[in-house]
Order: structure tokens, then sequence, then C-alpha cells
């Protein structure tokens, strides 16, 4: 029987052939790719002639090869050019072309982009970026340090527009809030971003707001509710967040028409806080099937469970549970596809685990500007893999204010609350 005997120097030499047949593969689809949208705009424009008969759009050779660093690594690549002799009636000019897949001033693609504001969150400092990117993308893959600190002004400046964007052309139905806490580098203080993700009519998630806040007050929270209302902001039907923050007052002062929801991950956290941990299991067990009850009035009754087993030895805890009853069962009167992601602010927590824990045991960003644009990039990067909520084509109805019982659209209002009068 013949075998195949490798040494570890091999192994390393076929890696590196690997890497490298994968560059390779990437530089001709990229090649292809720029060539084809080349002969489309040439096809496009085949008709226009000068008047002695000549076309007025013909190539002309190859721009100088560029490196551009992709996931696949660094790639030399030559753009087409193209020899456009039109002129533009309104403005005079020429008209030039310019690729929509790779760009004159591109030099990285974005899925690479997207790697640095997670490294600098996590601690990376900006001088040690061209070692540990090294590694994956070639040593010509032209991250240096410099080129890592103009990045981050540009983010600071994404961020900035973002701030002032126009708000009156999208709606959000929902709205999960939350403050993300982070040390920062060169300041003894810590940052606390507000953060407040929304559900659009069709079901989307996106970033709406973020804010340097001051330890998640009152008024950092109201001026951040009050400038998305100043942009053309609608009140949303449904805010879900931790019970401490200083928004709920904010909310009752700028949308005091928006109903309030209670995180159930925090609320069971503070509760549990309340109890010995001998109680704790029970008591955890016990506030689960309130939260996952089939409806309102089983969980209502689930409630008035609790409070009879854990009152007389500890009314602190139960209390917790009991006041808030209104604000923690809110979601039941909206769709029960939307129940699970009612119930906590899952969609922030989660973006944000990982940053929570490595700033731990890390510095931060440099700056708390900087620290407001890597949260930024950060969420933009992960706003791309948010997927809709269950039964996106309701949240529509939601707004429209549909009427929904035990999770289930009511057809007909009037002739519920008939009924239930009978």
């Amino acid at each position: 029987m013949l075998k195949v005997v490798e040494d570890a120097a091999t192994r390393v030499e076929l890696a590196a052939g690997l890497d490298e047949i994968v560059r390779e593969g990437a530089r001709r689809m990229l090649a292809v790719a720029l060539e084809a949208e080349v002969e489309a705009y040439l096809a496009a424009h085949a008709g226009e002639r000068d008047e002695a008969g000549r076309r007025l759009v013909v190539r002309n050779g190859q721009a100088r090869a560029r490196q551009v660093t992709t996931v696949a690594g660094a790639v030399e690549v030559r753009v087409p050019r193209v020899d456009d002799r039109r002129v533009d009636a309104a403005t005079g000019e020429r008209r030039r072309f310019r690729s929509a897949l790779l760009p004159p001033w591109c030099r990285r693609s974005p899925k690479v982009t997207e790697v640095l504001p997670l490294l600098y969150l996590h601690g990376l400092s900006s001088k040690d970026f061209v070692p540990a990117l090294e590694e994956f993308f070639g040593a010509k893959a032209g991250l240096s340090a410099s080129v890592v600190t103009r990045l981050t002004a540009s983010w600071q400046d994404e961020q900035r527009r973002f701030a002032e964007r126009d708000l009156s052309g999208v709606d959000y139905v929902y709205a999960w809030v939350d403050g993300v806490h982070f040390s920062v580098r060169l300041d003894d203080d810590r940052v606390c971003t507000l953060v407040m993700v929304g559900v659009r009519s069709d079901g989307t998630k996106e970033l709406v707001a973020l804010a340097d806040g001051y330890r998640e007050s009152t008024q950092s929270w109201a001026d951040l509710l009050r400038d998305c209302r100043r942009r053309g902001m609608r009140a949303p039907v449904l805010a879900i967040g931790d019970g401490a923050l200083g928004f709920w007052a904010a909310l009752r002062e700028v949308f005091p028409q928006t109903r309030e929801q209670r995180d159930w991950v925090h609320k069971v956290m503070n509760v549990l806080d309340a109890l010995p941990k001998s109680a704790q299991p029970t008591a955890r067990k016990a506030l689960a099937e309130i939260r996952d009850a089939e409806d309102r009035d089983h969980a209502e009754q689930a409630i008035a469970a609790f409070a009879d087993l854990f009152s007389p030895k500890y009314p602190k805890a139960v209390a917790k549970v009991v006041d808030d009853a209104p604000q923690l069962l809110a979601f039941y009167d909206f769709p029960a596809e939307h129940w699970v992601h009612l119930k906590t602010s899952n969609p922030i927590e989660s973006t944000f685990a990982t940053v929570r824990l490595r700033t731990r045991v890390t510095k931060g960003p440099g700056s708390r500007a900087a620290g407001l644009a890597m949260v930024f990039k950060l969420i933009e990067a992960a706003q791309e893999h948010w997927r809709y909520v269950n039964g996106a084509h309701l949240v529509a109805l939601v707004r429209a204010g549909a009427k929904f019982e035990k999770g289930v659209l009511v057809e007909r209002p009037e002739q519920a609350d008939t009924k239930v009068a009978a």
C-alpha cells in the first residue's frame, strides 16, 4: 500500500501554496467581474457617436496595478479604463466611468474594514494592527497604523452624519433601549453609550440612535429622544428596556403615548438578587412560568402564586414583580409571534455581549469620541446579520392599531367587546 509521507516543512509549504491559489482565484474572479462591468458600460453607450461617426465611449487600456485587501488576502488588480468623450449638457463637464465594484479610492473590501472596529474595541491599539493582520492579509495589505488612525477619524464622521440624519421617512413600531458601558484608555471616566434599536413597519430591525450619555440618566435619555423627535421620529408603539434605566421618565415626557415593556432578563436577575441562594432555584422556575405563560390570564395567576409563595418571607422580592406587573405583561397585548422579541432587549444585549466581556480586561478605546464611533461601526457590521422579527407582516397592523387577544388578531374588535360585555 502506498502512503503519502509529510513532514512539518511540507505541510507549511502546502498551506502557503493553498493561500496563493485562493488569492490567485480571487484575483482572476475580480478581473473577470471588472471586465464584464466595462463591457456592459460600453455596450450601453455603443450607439452614441460624434459628428464623424466615431464612438464616444471606447476602451482605453488599463489603470496601474494596485493592491486591494480582501478576505482572501492582498490581491493585485488592474482596472480596465474607459475613454468617455461625452459631455454632460447640464454641467458642461466630461462624463467619466467609475467602477461600482472597485472605486478609485478603494483599497480594501468592506468585510475587511468590519474587522478593524472589532479589534479596536476589544483593546488592540492601532500600532498593533500591522503585525496582527499581516498573518491574515499579507505584508503588503496596506493596514498601517496611520491608515487605521485615518479610518477611525472617518468612522467618527460617519457616526456624526448618522446622528444627524432625517427620521421622518421611517417608522419604528417597536424600540429596544439599553446603556452600554466601557472604559476609556485616555480618560478616568467610563463611557455610557445610549443605544436604541427599532423595528420598522416591514419587520426589519435597525439601529435608530446612538449617543454618549451620562450614567443612563433621565436627562441624557430625554436629550436623545427629543433629538429623535426633532428629526421626525414618530412615537414607537412599545419600548423595551431595563426597569432601572432613566429612560422611562424621559419616555413619558417625550413620547407619553408609547407603552412600556420591562426586560425580563434584567427583572429575573433583580428579583433573584433579593432572595437567598436556597430560594433562587424555586423562584427562577416560578418567574419562568409567569414570563412564558400562554396568555395574560395565566401569567396573572402565576404572579399570584409567586406572591403567595414568597411574600411571607421576602416581600421586597415579590414587590419587584407585583409593582411592575403591567409593564412586565405588556407584550401579551401584541401578536404572539412577536412575544419572543418583546420580552427582552436581546437585539442589543447579544450585539454587545462580546464587547462587555472583553472591556472588563482591556482599557477600551482611546477617547470618548473614538469609543462612540467604534460602537457605531460595531452595530453597523452586526446589523447586516439581523433577521426580521417573526410575523413581520403583523408589525404594520400593530402600528395601525389592530387589536390582539391572547396573541391573535381580532378581526372585528367591536364584536369581541360585545361578547365580553355580555
